[in-house]
């Protein structure tokens, strides 16, 4: 990253040199007392310590930092992406991959410096961008600590890598902050979501969310080496029984434009209290994986990345 001309530099260094960002920390903390931070708008004290149904606190809860090579190929290059899990959800899907850091609460409280500190090391060490896992709930925690970061010295690309389920002010604040968005865009239907993650306006939220972020950075842009530097990508993984809706999401994201990056992910299994639920408790078939990425083809998307595990 030595040596980068100001327009390759993330937009939040300018927005930090005028006092920006700091200013964006501060509205964004207000959002926490009372807690309307995401559409679910618990409106409990967390200022005060009082948690809602995320479960966060006033402090942000660190599950693992490190780098991911496991992630889209534009996010990992060589160096990896500089993956920050953040511990609980503003979802908590009853079937989480992740539901020992979503369920749980698997993690340490830190502080912003803490926070800053983290995000350095993965820089020092070669990553290519600061990818903030399940970052919603924390949002004015990670603004503050990545003023912290900016003033060391941090010049990578910020990924905010969430759900999907995000309130409109909070998109508002991080206009301008964030240079990738990767929300997942999990159901079309609210039946479904309303069953799987207790959240039934969760599609209408989800795609006024991605057409947001896709008006902040538009299409995702690479450098020479293939490395995302700006841009929108879009996570959809195939659940059983057409339970994703994906017909739906994929005619969405073609409107919102055909070079939309889309990994269609075919790894969903049975975890956490998924076997409650009859369609979920088998992996996906290699059939329905196939009519996924069918569909995403069908609606005109011309980026896919088509994730389908050995076993498929």
């Amino acid at each position: 990253m030595v040596g980068l001309s100001s327009e390759q530099l993330p937009g939040y260094r300018a927005l930090a040199a005028g006092g920006g960002l700091g200013e964006r920390a501060a509205a964004a903390r207000k959002l926490l007392a009372p807690c309307v931070l995401c559409p679910r708008e618990c409106r409990v004290d967390r200022l005060g310590g009082e948690t809602g149904f995320c479960r966060g606190g006033v402090r942000a809860k660190l599950s693992s930092a490190g780098p991911h090579f496991g992630e889209e190929e534009p996010l990992v290059g060589r160096g990896g992406s500089g993956t920050i899990f953040l511990a609980h959800c503003n979802l908590r899907c009853l079937f989480c991959q992740n539901y020992d850091i979503s369920h749980l609460g698997y993690g340490r409280e830190v502080s912003a410096p803490e926070l800053a500190k983290a995000m350095l090391e993965l820089q020092a060490i070669g990553c290519h961008n600061i990818n903030f896992v399940t970052p919603t709930h924390y949002m004015p925690q990670l603004l503050e600590a990545l003023e912290y970061a900016v003033e060391e010295g941090l010049t990578l690309p910020i990924v905010w890598n969430c759900g999907g389920y995000e309130s409109p002010a909070a998109l508002e604040l991080l206009d301008g902050v964030v240079d990738i968005y990767l929300p997942d865009m999990k159901y079309s239907e609210a039946e479904v979501s309303a069953e799987l993650a207790q959240a039934p306006d969760y599609p209408e939220r989800m795609f006024a969310a991605v057409a947001e972020m896709y008006r902040q950075v538009g299409d995702l842009e690479e450098d020479e080496q293939g490395i995302a530097r700006r841009g929108l990508l879009v996570r959809h993984l195939v659940l059983p029984e057409g339970l994703a809706g994906t017909a739906k999401i994929a005619e969405f994201l073609a409107q919102l434009s055909p070079r939309t990056y889309v990994n269609i992910m075919g790894q969903y299994h049975p975890c956490y209290q998924a076997h409650q639920h009859a369609a979920l408790g088998r992996p996906v078939t290699a059939a329905e994986y196939r009519e996924a990425v069918r569909l995403a083809r069908e609606a005109g998307l011309e980026r896919l990345d088509e994730r389908a595990p050995f076993w498929l």
